[in-house]
């Protein structure tokens, strides 16, 4: 049993060695799903680049998509636009210093994409950051402190609270003389 262990164990480090090269040798771009429908999120797999970055084009995303990587495989996400009809589409790769170095194609299916009460996919990538904070960094915080009447009111509350203590505490020692 143990030696069966060994063997499999054995077959699958060498099937992992082997794999990067057998990929590498085949230069192309897979998508995942292999035929999306109009409005779905895709991921691609680009090989035949040595560098870490390349771009992907194609009339099948909403935008051209941004791919890193390294060892060869370069990989991205985009969306099939919802208006986009059913059909195959070219899906060039530039990397290396080269345009359209590796090509592919994707094959878009009909229907099946979001539901009618989905929003619609985004035109193009959306330039976001800070996390709603932007307006904060124009915003002087001197202007937008408590003002004078704000502590005019801290003031008086803190002061009615300091005289209700007072009164608290004079009835209980006015009280705890009278028991004894």
């Amino acid at each position: 049993m143990r030696s069966l262990r060994i063997t499999l164990c054995a077959g699958a480090v060498v099937a992992a060695a082997l794999a990067p090269a057998a990929y590498a040798a085949d230069a192309g771009v897979w998508v995942t799903p292999a035929s999306p429908a109009p409005g779905s999120d895709i991921q691609l797999r680009a090989t035949g680049c040595a560098g870490q970055t390349g771009t992907a084009k194609s009339a099948a995303f909403v935008a051209d998509v941004q791919l890193t990587g390294k060892d060869g495989a370069l990989v991205g996400d985009s969306r099939v636009p919802t208006s986009l009809k059913p059909g195959t589409y070219d899906i060039k790769v530039s990397c290396d210093g080269y345009d359209d170095k590796v090509k592919g194609t994707v094959t878009v299916a009909a229907g099946g994409g979001p539901s009618p009460s989905a929003p619609a996919s985004p035109v193009a990538p959306v330039h976001a950051g800070g996390g709603g904070t932007a307006h904060l960094a124009l915003v002087d915080a001197r202007e937008t402190g408590p003002g004078t009447r704000q502590a005019v009111i801290g003031l008086v509350l803190a002061s009615v609270a300091a005289v209700a203590v007072a009164v608290r505490s004079a009835r209980r020692s006015r009280h705890g003389d009278a028991r004894d």
